[in-house]
Order: structure tokens, then sequence, then C-alpha cells
């Protein structure tokens, strides 16, 4: 064999071996902005069958305008020195609130017709975290798992007991039929899927955190809770290597405790954030669940890998450049 067909061999060697361990969704996922611009802030607004032949322009107008309202809210914090916790409550606040998401006002049904909200977080610097599950009263579930983490000697507080935990808190508390949107009747009528929304940011200090808020499973029964307040499935922070927050089929994201794989991919492994988000959504899918997640390193690199048709996404710059996505190949 010639030296140049043994050279041309090698190249092909090396870029196998470089794809295989990038991953299979990667390719699609990583954003085309230059990483020079260091990423402060990534939302994800739920995974799962979104498709533009499915979408009007009107309803993907709305989500778009949504998801840029929602990283403008966490940026303009970053920008004027915020902590990154403020900021990714703040951000998720805005999803909570509209009704185009499930999580908060948009939240889906129960096979009761019912709306129980789930929240978590988690900050990177001190890995430490509160949650809440299986709520109906509270208006902001992400603010009430802050105040779990805060001021709380627990992790997770669930049902009744969250709520009066977050009304002696000062959380502002509503009536049940505040979540409840026609739209989202319809769907547990079709019984279709699920969906949550998340942030993570990356403050000037350095300092990561990571939340996610959700209203479960359409249909669901008997209890369910998914990943969204399980630390290590839905949410997970720290500061040596990245803020995660998944959304998706919860009980295979738990199951493969997807958030956590990400930072331990990175810790022990040396993966980058986008080779480690993107084995962490491989491995879900090879059980059998479908999703996403959004991954934020400590350098400002970003991955938002999913194996659903699509999810709604994006992230902004610290120099204030917002980059929104919903489909895949975007």
């Amino acid at each position: 064999m010639s030296k140049s067909a043994i050279f041309s061999l090698i190249l092909v060697i090396l870029f196998s071996f470089s794809c295989t361990k990038t991953g299979k969704n990667s390719a699609s996922m990583a954003p085309s902005t230059s990483q020079a611009q260091k990423v402060v802030l990534v939302i994800h607004g739920g995974a799962g069958t979104i498709k533009k032949e499915n979408m009007t322009d009107e309803r993907e107008k709305a989500y778009r305008n949504k998801l840029s309202e929602a990283l403008q809210a966490g940026y303009e914090i970053l920008k004027n020195g915020g902590e990154s916790c403020e900021a990714v409550i703040k951000t998720i606040n805005v999803m909570e609130d509209s009704p185009l998401f499930n999580a908060g006002k948009g939240a889906v049904f129960t096979a009761d017709e019912e709306n129980e909200l789930d929240a978590s977080i988690m900050r990177g610097s001190d890995r430490n975290a509160g949650s809440v599950a299986g709520v109906r009263t509270i208006k902001n579930p992400i603010d009430a798992a802050f105040e779990v983490m805060e001021n709380s000697v627990h992790v997770m507080l669930t049902g009744t007991g969250a709520e009066e935990f977050a009304e002696g808190q000062g959380m502002e508390i509503v009536d049940p039929d505040y979540f409840k949107t026609d739209w989202r009747l319809e769907q547990l009528r079709a019984r279709k899927e699920y969906g949550t929304v998340g942030a993570v940011a990356l403050d000037d200090n350095g300092n990561l955190c990571a939340g996610t808020s959700t209203g479960g499973m359409t249909n669901k029964k008997w209890g369910r809770v998914g990943d969204a307040p399980i630390i290590g499935a839905g949410t997970y922070c720290d500061n040596a290597t990245a803020g995660i927050s998944a959304t998706g089929h919860g009980e295979f994201f738990i199951r493969s405790v997807s958030a956590y794989e990400v930072s331990a991919l990175m810790k022990y492994k040396g993966y980058t954030v986008d080779e480690a988000a993107t084995a962490s959504i491989d491995q879900t899918a090879d059980l059998g669940g479908t999703g996403g997640l959004i991954a934020l390193d400590k350098d400002g690199n970003v991955s938002m890998p999913f194996s659903s048709a699509g999810m709604y996404r994006g992230y902004v710059t610290e120099n204030g450049e917002i980059v929104v996505r919903i489909y895949k190949g975007e």
C-alpha cells in the first residue's frame, strides 16, 4: 500500500472515531453561533412531536416570541450582575405564566382533569437543591422550589405539605382553576404527550444554576411524579461541569439519571458538554424514552440535544444575541 493510501486510511479512522464519540444526535443540535461568544443562558420549552407541518404561522410566532421574552428576562438580570438562580427563576416564570407551555398556567391535565405541577432548582456552587411535586395551588412552582432550597432542611416537598410551606414563605397561592385551559383539556381528551420548561444560567461570578418546571404528563394517574422535580434525573448542576435541565418521557430520564449523567461523563471521562449531553440523550433513547435536554458548562458552551421530532429551545450570549429554535435541523 502506498504512503498516500495509508495516510488517507488513517484520516478515515480518526474521523470515524470522532463521529462515534460525538454521538448520533449531536450534529443537528450544536449551536451554529461562534462559541467565542460565551452563552450565559439556555432554555427549553418542552420536547415532543413538534413539526412545522403541524404548526400554524401564528402559533409558531407566538412560541418564538415567548421564548425570546423568557431569554431576555433572564439576560437582563445577568447583564446587570445578578445571580444565576435569580435569572433562572425569572426566565422560567415567563414560561410558567404563559399558556403555551406545560408549566404553570399551561399545565396539562391528569386523568382526573386536575392540574398537578412539579419543579426543581439546583445551584452549582454548593450543589444545594430544592423541589416541589404534585402541587395544585402554587402559581409559580419554580419559586417554591427555590424557597425549599433556601429555607428548608429538605430537598423535596410534595402535595399539600409543599403548598403549606410555600404559603408560609409568602408565595402567591391561586385557585386550582387558574391553571386550567381549554387547549390542555382538549389534549387530555386526545391523550397527547408531555412537555416541560427549563433554564440554565451562568453569572458573572462563574456560578451555574439550573431549574425545571412542568405540569407533568397528560392523563397521568395515581400520583405519578416524573423526572422534573428529581435532582439528577430532570435537573442537575455543578460548577465544576455544567448545569442541566431535561424534558421528555420522565420515567426513562429517571431510570437513566439523565441530568447527572451529563455531569458525570464530563467529570470522570473528560467529555465536552456536547459529547456528554448527546451521550445521555442517546442512552435514554436506547431505553425507549424520547425527549431532550439543555446543558451549559462553566465556560459558557451550550448543548441542546433531543431525540424527539422537535424541541422548543434557545439561548442568549454574553453580548445579548438571542437564538430561538423549534424544529429538528435548525
